[in-house]
C-alpha cells in the first residue's frame, strides 16, 4: 500500500508539473506578443513625436491586437486556476461535458506540437458523477497520449462522455491505428494504478479505433 501511495504522488507531481510548465509557456507566448505590439506603439509615438505623419489607425489595430491577448491570457490564467483547485478535494460532483472541454483546452497544446486536433462532443445533458477531478485528468492524460498515437491520417482525436448501465463512460474516438499502436503493455501500471483509485475500467475496441473510460457511480442528470 504504501509503494502504491508513493507511485500516486510520483505520478501526480509529475502531471501537475507537465501542466503548469505548459501553461506558464502560454502566458509567456501571451506576454511576449504584448510586449511585441508594445514596442511598435513605442516606435509609433517617437515616430509622431518627430513629426511623421499620425495614423490613429495604427494604434487602434495595437490596441486590438494587445486587448485580445489580454483577453487570451485571462482564460488561461482561468484554467490555471480551475486546474489547481483540481487537487482541493478528494472527490467532488463534476460535469463530465464540462470536464471534457476543460481537459480539451488543458491538453490542447500538447496536442497542436503534434499535429493533432481534439475535439471534445457535449452531451444533450449534464452528466453529473462524484470523482476525483485531478486524478481523472490525470487518467485522462494517459488515455489521450496513446490516443494521439493513434489518431491516424485524420490527425483528430474526438472526446465525448456518456451516460451507462453503471455510472458513466469517457470516449476516446477517430483511433484509426490504435491496433498498430497497442503493442505494449496497455494499461500500464500508472494507468491501472489510477483505475484502482478511481474504481474505473478501460475497455479498447480496436475494430471500432475507441478507447473507453468507464466510471462507476450514481449519474444525476
Amino acid at each position: 500500500m504504501s509503494r502504491k501511495l508513493d507511485l500516486i504522488g510520483e505520478m501526480g507531481l509529475q502531471f501537475f508539473g507537465k501542466m503548469t510548465a505548459s501553461i506558464s509557456h502560454e502566458i509567456k507566448n501571451v506576454l511576449a506578443i504584448i510586449n511585441e505590439n508594445a514596442g511598435l506603439i513605442q516606435d509609433y509615438t517617437i515616430m509622431a513625436e518627430k513629426g511623421a505623419p499620425f495614423d490613429p489607425g495604427k494604434f487602434r489595430s495595437l490596441a486590438e491586437k494587445v486587448d485580445v491577448q489580454i483577453r487570451r491570457a485571462d482564460g488561461i490564467v482561468k484554467n490555471m486556476n480551475t486546474f489547481a483547485h483540481s487537487i482541493d478535494e478528494s472527490a467532488k460532483s463534476i460535469d463530465l461535458s464540462d470536464f471534457l472541454e476543460f481537459a480539451q483546452a488543458l491538453f490542447t497544446r500538447f496536442a497542436a506540437m503534434r499535429g493533432i486536433a481534439l475535439e471534445s462532443k457535449p452531451s444533450e445533458s449534464p452528466l453529473m458523477i462524484t470523482i476525483s477531478p485531478f486524478f481523472l485528468l490525470n487518467l485522462t492524460w494517459l488515455c489521450l497520449e496513446l490516443a494521439m498515437d493513434a489518431a491516424g491520417p485524420e490527425k483528430t482525436v474526438g472526446l465525448s462522455a456518456r451516460k451507462t448501465d453503471t455510472g458513466a463512460q469517457i470516449r476516446f474516438m477517430g483511433l484509426k491505428t490504435l491496433g498498430e499502436m497497442l503493442t505494449g503493455e496497455f494499461p500500464g501500471k500508472k494507468e491501472r494504478t489510477l483505475l484502482e483509485l478511481l474504481k474505473a475500467e478501460i475497455e479498447i475496441e480496436q475494430e471500432r479505433g475507441e478507447i473507453m473510460l468507464n466510471l462507476q457511480g450514481d449519474i444525476a442528470r
